[in-house]
């Protein structure tokens, strides 16, 4: 299907029955990535005395039980109320679902040790160009992120100055391909993430991350049209679903 729409007086054609789609669904199985130090999520169906809910042991019906963390298992999206004392929930942050996204490639340069992003690669790779959303895909891209254990890794992150570029620039919602914008074990400082909020000078309490996202190598850098899908969870961060459509500019 294709919708001919409209952004900033600039019309293009997306068709809509091609979604690429960069989330990692849940699984309750050890093929599913981890991070943050917890076991796998488990989805096992409900035991109620003499009774399974499970269609392979004489149940009706298929009846599972899921038991995850969206932060660590998995695609999510969070917003500001993951770092602060009062309680904001993503659902509120969010009122409208389709964006346009860049989508940008960067290999993390080596920093005290650390793989780090950092302000002048993304302002070289920008070049002055911004959207509503940016997807920062890590290179090298492998397969293996939708299943990487990356507890005690150190993964790479984004320097504070970069995550506070992101926000100058009006990007609103920001998507990685790690589990984290921050550094794994920096002492609750949360850099990029209060850089990216403007927390506590300015809190930006419609802008969003979404982090752990698989960018495929067939989707290449450049414009996309975002649906940015999230499940109904009262939370600081819900589990999510990210879709990229091209486009084509008339």
């Amino acid at each position: 299907m294709i919708a001919s729409l409209q952004h900033n007086n600039i019309t293009y054609n997306v068709d809509l029955s091609k979604p690429l789609d960069i989330s990692i669904p849940l699984d309750g199985t050890s093929r599913n990535p981890i991070a943050w130090y917890l076991d796998k999520p488990v989805i096992e169906p409900v035991t109620n005395e003499d009774w399974t809910g499970s269609v392979s042991k004489g149940a009706a019906i298929n009846f599972n039980n899921i038991r995850f963390n969206p932060h660590a298992h998995g695609t999510h999206t969070e917003c500001l109320g993951h770092i602060t004392e009062e309680f904001h929930s993503v659902q509120k942050s969010l009122k409208n679902y389709f964006y346009i996204a860049t989508v940008i490639s960067v290999a993390p340069e080596l920093k005290n040790g650390d793989m780090v992003i950092s302000r002048k690669q993304l302002k070289g790779i920008l070049k002055g160009n911004s959207s509503e959303a940016l997807v920062i895909r890590t290179l090298p891209n492998t397969t293996s992120k939708k299943s990487r254990k990356y507890s005690h890794t150190n993964w790479p992150y984004l320097e504070e100055s970069a995550a506070k570029f992101i926000r100058e620039i009006g990007v609103e919602h920001l998507l990685v391909d790690l589990p984290s914008v921050d550094k794994e074990k920096d002492a609750g400082k949360l850099k990029a993430h209060k850089a990216f909020w403007n927390y506590p000078e300015d809190p930006r309490l419609k802008a969003t991350i979404t982090e752990f996202v698989y960018v495929s190598n067939r989707i290449s850098d450049g414009t996309y049209l975002l649906n940015l899908q999230t499940a109904p969870f009262v939370n600081d961060a819900t589990p999510s679903r990210p879709l990229l459509y091209k486009i084509t500019y008339l």
